[in-house]
């Protein structure tokens, strides 16, 4: 299961259980929403702050050195990445300025009655033409802490969170579709089957990767067309595997009398809310307000 470990996002801590572990995980779904939401129509200094926050819940909830580094740096370097692109692409804008003074004033200078100035660094040496503009600067910020804010905001909460919690949240949370029908509980004994396949996915695709390296094929020997068709039966293989565990899992199922999740129905967690999921609570009233009043876009 080397590829389980090694896989940097969507994994779950069992170990150590920090205190973000003991929230309900309702309460960090609404987090975990509040985190996705609060970018939209937000100042840059608004989203920096995000980042910032969802670093310092990392640092608090002392979750090991070996875990988060593996889980925050690839993000953050592809992060700093993005900004960097961002900070010195064309702004998109081409504006063609029209002089607004006759003819005969164009030769006139008049002093900049503020210090405002929309080209905040240009670098011109040779063949080398770097311009950091207002527009470019905010570009920079919105994208890369845009996508460090929504891909780990997503995974601190798949990484204190238990599938099953999830889902029992999600189930929780849906209850009152079912006045309109809605099959609730198919729903999450569907979602909780899906989480607990991924581990199974990835578990054939290093065993199929494993074999194709074992075989020490010369793909340069091959050529393009063969080895796309190596890759073929991989991938019908990989597919055959999944069906077959796909199908052992509903025998199981069937056989142990699940034929309706009304009829049998396991409870993995019974949900509560306790004191620190109060705090969260309030604490999530007054981030909202912060944002409503601190965040939004600068005019």
């Amino acid at each position: 299961m080397d590829l389980l470990r090694s896989l940097p996002l969507g994994l779950y801590l069992e170990q150590p259980v920090t205190w973000l572990h003991h929230l309900d995980s309702r309460v960090k779904f609404f987090w975990l929403m509040s985190f996705l939401a609060a970018p939209l129509l937000a100042n840059p200094y608004w989203r920096v702050i995000l980042a910032v926050l969802l670093v310092l819940l990392t640092l608090s909830a002392a979750i090991p050195l070996r875990v988060w580094r593996q889980q925050m740096g690839w993000l953050l370097m592809l992060s700093f990445f993005v900004f960097v692109v961002a900070l010195f692409a064309p702004d998109g804008l081409d504006v063609s300025p029209q002089p607004r003074l006759p003819a005969l004033a164009d030769n006139l200078k008049f002093a900049q009655p503020t210090s405002y100035n929309y080209v905040l660094y240009h670098l011109h040496q040779g063949l080398l033409n770097l311009t950091i503009t207002r527009r470019s600067l905010d570009l920079a910020i919105r994208v890369s802490t845009l996508l460090f804010t929504v891909i780990y905001s997503s995974t601190l909460f798949l990484l204190t969170t238990a599938p099953e919690e999830i889902t029992a949240g999600l189930e929780s949370l849906m209850r009152p579709l079912r006045r309109f029908n809605i099959p609730v509980t198919e729903i999450a004994l569907t979602l909780t089957l899906s989480l607990r396949f991924i581990p199974l996915v990835l578990e054939e695709v290093q065993n199929l990767a494993r074999s194709v390296r074992t075989r020490a094929i010369n793909w340069q020997k091959l050529g393009i067309r063969k080895s796309l068709q190596v890759w073929l039966m991989v991938s019908e293989r990989l597919l055959e595997n999944l069906l077959l565990r796909a199908e052992q899992i509903a025998s199981a199922m069937t056989v142990r009398g699940f034929t309706s999740p009304n009829e049998h129905r396991v409870q993995w967690h019974h949900l509560r809310l306790r004191w620190g999921d109060w705090v969260a609570l309030v604490s999530l009233v007054l981030f909202w307000g912060a944002r409503l009043i601190w965040g939004g876009m600068v005019s």
